[in-house]
């Protein structure tokens, strides 16, 4: 029994996601997907409800979507946990998927009550990290798993538009992002950045300004312009208050530090801290700011010439989330190395680079890798097209090679 009114009628699998997924299909565990609005959660429960229909002809599914009005009933806990009840099977297992589950009040002990029924197999979606580190992480300690999904892939952009790998389609997904419901729209940019501004209005007023009962949204709205033009660049909260007072616009640090944070739980911003690679910590102070889908970045801001270093940087760091690396903007003295990715122990050392054709440019890339003396990975990612030796042991990876990795 599948209670759904709208089940797509074609899908395409990501099957990155659901392979994450797989081993726990069944288990009395919550299954949690996490990201930016419009990233393509709600799909992925399709792809489930179609996994688990087409292997269990008689499978008992209950879909709830907060966005429909069909579920506007199911506002609390109780109302939640009633209606679970009321609608499970009475001799087998019900697998529960529950979308957009932050707008229901208090519905972490709706979970934990059900998760003492092992007949359910629950899975549920949230637009906001907020909702997960304090009200699901909090309650269900070692009884969930979350799942973060991003934007689409380089390789799920060729997926999704039908097209080939060529350095025009990649200027394209630099340009646009990945959102999956582009896969829709001409790739042009006055109808995809209008769609592409609306998303940002609706991540900015139903996750920021209402959940948090935002007042000055005027300021907000700045600080975001205010990242998008620096993206990739080193700020400190304070510095960042500083330099939008010197606009006229004053705000004290710790309130930019709230916004911030907000931007950051809406998963609009990813906030990157520093890395001692020597010393081996992390500093309190100073850190970068990437966007989670470069389209609305672009929308917002502009897509300029000017920008496409901190472009391919913003890329670069969004495809190593997407394989699963926990990044850092490494320090090693006084240079940077733009990102320390850690995975199961390992390391990887990265530099990005538009360009490596002069002497100057070469020395700062390589030279700032080369003084990391472990064994780890070091790779310098250049938009130009390279195949050839790797400099003195160091690798250079054009970036759409490195974006199919």
């Amino acid at each position: 029994m599948i209670k759904i009114t709208n089940f797509p009628k074609y899908l395409i699998t990501r099957q990155h996601y659901i392979n994450k997924v797989l081993p726990f299909i069944g288990k009395n565990i919550i299954k949690v997907f996490t990201g930016q609005r419009r990233v393509g959660k709600s799909y992925l429960l399709f792809q489930l409800i179609q996994q688990i229909n087409t292997e269990q002809k008689n499978a008992t599914i209950l879909y709830i979507n907060k966005e429909d009005l069909v579920f506007s009933a199911i506002k609390t806990a109780n109302d939640l946990n009633d209606y679970v009840k009321k609608h499970q099977s009475k001799t087998g297992k019900t697998y529960v998927f529950i979308d957009e589950i932050q707008d229901i009040a208090d519905f972490n002990s709706a979970l934990r009550s059900l998760l003492l029924d092992e007949t359910l197999d629950i899975y549920c979606t949230g637009s906001n990290a907020n909702m997960l580190s304090q009200d699901i992480a909090g309650n269900l300690s070692g009884r969930f798993i979350e799942i973060t999904v991003y934007s689409l892939s380089y390789t799920e952009f060729l997926v999704f538009h039908s097209l080939e790998d060529t350095q025009e389609t990649l200027e394209k997904f630099l340009k646009f992002g990945g959102l999956p419901y582009l896969k829709h729209l001409p790739l042009e940019e006055i109808i995809a950045f209008e769609y592409l501004k609306n998303i940002y209005s609706t991540i900015v007023y139903r996750d920021i300004i209402n959940r948090f009962a935002i007042r000055n949204t005027v300021f907000l709205e700045q600080l975001v312009l205010f990242l998008s033009s620096n993206i990739g660049s080193i700020f400190s909260i304070k510095k960042i208050s500083d330099f939008l007072k010197s606009q006229k616009t004053n705000m004290p640090p710790n309130q930019v530090q709230l916004y911030v944070q907000h931007l950051s739980d809406a998963f609009l911003l990813h906030r990157v801290p520093r890395y001692d690679i020597v010393g081996k910590r992390l500093f309190e102070v100073g850190e970068k700011y990437y966007f989670e889908n470069l389209g609305i970045r672009n929308a917002l801001w502009g897509y300029r010439l000017e920008d496409r270093g901190k472009i391919i940087e913003n890329v670069v760091y969004n495809q190593l989330l997407f394989l699963g690396y926990q990044v850092q903007v490494g320090v090693i003295g006084s240079h940077e190395v733009d990102f320390v990715a850690s995975k199961g122990g390992e390391k990887w050392y990265l530099q990005v680079a538009l360009t490596i054709n002069d002497l100057k440019t070469i020395e700062r890339e390589f030279g700032n890798l080369m003084r990391i003396k472990d064994n780890f990975r070091k790779t310098v990612i250049t938009l130009d097209r390279y195949q050839g030796a790797s400099y003195q042991g160091i690798e250079v990876i054009d970036l759409r090679s490195f974006l199919k990795v």
